[in-house]
């Protein structure tokens, strides 16, 4: 288990920038409160992964899917991520939504908001991050 305090949301960001870049794992299962941060990790993960697109909460989507053009200089790969947000899904709805395909597909990356609702078909490698709110920007990053 690791910990980091993070004074704002650019330094979140970078610190999901550098975790990306260093490739830890594939699932990433986010939780925290409503307004801690997920959102705000996931694009500073997206773009340690070369990804130049506009991340947003997927709330009201479900699912949303980046094709990762260039990983750690590397030339094009066929490399996925896709950003799910829970939030809105009911436990027993899960099931329709595809995640088993996505999860167990080698070529992705996988970062889920509000994880904790599927954490029983997760794989014991996920990389679990908890991100509490301390005061204002401030927040606690803990990795499992």
């Amino acid at each position: 288990m690791k910990k980091y305090l993070t004074k704002s949301d650019e330094e979140t960001r970078q610190l999901a920038f550098n975790i990306a870049r260093q490739s830890l794992g594939k699932i990433f299962a986010l939780s925290g409160d409503l307004g801690a941060g997920k959102t705000t990790f996931s694009q500073g993960f997206a773009k340690g992964l070369g990804i130049k697109d506009k991340i947003i909460s997927p709330t009201f989507v479900l699912i949303k899917q980046y094709e990762i053009v260039r990983l750690h200089k590397l030339p094009k790969t066929k490399k996925m991520l896709y950003h799910v947000d829970l939030y809105r899904v009911e436990s027993e709805n899960i099931k329709g939504l595809g995640i088993d395909e996505i999860l167990f597909d080698s070529n992705n990356f996988v970062l889920i908001e509000w994880a904790e609702k599927i954490e029983k078909i997760l794989s014991k490698e996920t990389i679990k991050i908890n991100i509490e709110i301390i005061k204002d920007t401030k927040r606690l990053i803990t990795i499992f």
